[in-house]
């Protein structure tokens, strides 16, 4: 059985909760929070604290708390004898450097509190500063997933920018086109199949080589009455500016 303490409260503490505790051999004991109000879900479920003095003892604490606290909290677990790892992605696996032991247990996924999701699909991208570390992580990660993945600190803040281009930037976009139904009475679920289209496609094929639209074809009237039918000035920017990338990655003309 290995046992837990989470710290943190969040979308993705509350999510690694659900699913350490829906997994065998996996026993959450305790979850800390420096705000009492925040602990409410995890109360009934198991022990909770808002103090670091009463951490209770564990195989693994994880961080699940905001990029900026993790050193300071990480130096107030130094003297315990367990493996400390936090949850960023983009954060170093240095930033824990007084532990020990410690390591880095990503899950590459949006997590809402509301929003069910796979967990077996999720995949984790594990590091530790010792083989014997990295183990114990990739047992716990295989308890929860199929997809586990090694990944240095240098690649994991790669692969952070992709994911902020792939899943914020890319939701941003819809927020856009929402608000362009609302504001002319068209319900956004009509677009809904095309994102599912757009978003499958890539499960099987290369973005690049799937690519379609008016900057593509390099459509300049299309284009250009996109861009008068833009009101606000901002999406205007962003029309124009990803237009502009599309046809520099695909080498057309501007």
């Amino acid at each position: 059985m290995i046992e837990i303490v989470l710290l943190g409260s969040g979308n993705v503490a509350t999510h690694l909760f659900k699913a350490f505790s829906a997994s065998e051999g996996i026993r959450v004991k305790q979850v800390y929070n420096h705000s009492e109000k925040t602990l409410d879900f995890f109360r009934s479920k198991c022990d909770v604290t808002t103090e670091i003095s009463e951490l209770a003892p564990a195989d693994i604490y994880i961080m699940a708390l905001k990029d900026d606290v993790v050193p300071e909290i990480s130096e107030k677990l130094k003297d315990l004898n367990a493996l400390i790892a936090h949850t960023s992605g983009s954060v170093a696996l240095d930033a824990l450097r007084a532990c020990s032991r410690r390591g880095v247990y990503y899950p590459l996924q949006t997590f809402s509190k509301d929003n069910d999701v796979n967990y077996s699909e999720i995949p984790f991208c594990l590091e530790a500063n010792t083989a014997q570390d990295l183990e114990i992580l990739k047992t716990l990660a295989s308890k929860v997933s199929g997809n586990c993945y090694e990944i240095s600190s240098e690649q994991r803040k790669k692969l952070h920018l992709s994911a902020v281009f792939v899943c914020n930037f890319v939701n941003h976009l819809y927020a856009v086109g929402e608000q362009i139904c609302k504001q002319n009475d068209i319900p956004f679920d009509i677009l809904k199949p095309l994102i599912a289209e757009t978003a499958g496609k890539v499960q099987h094929a290369s973005p690049a080589g799937v690519q379609t639209g008016p900057a593509i074809r390099n459509d300049q009237s299309t284009i250009k009455a996109h861009l008068d039918l833009l009101e606000s000035g901002e999406n205007k920017k962003i029309y124009e500016l990803l237009t502009s990338a599309i046809k520099t990655f695909h080498g057309k003309k501007l």
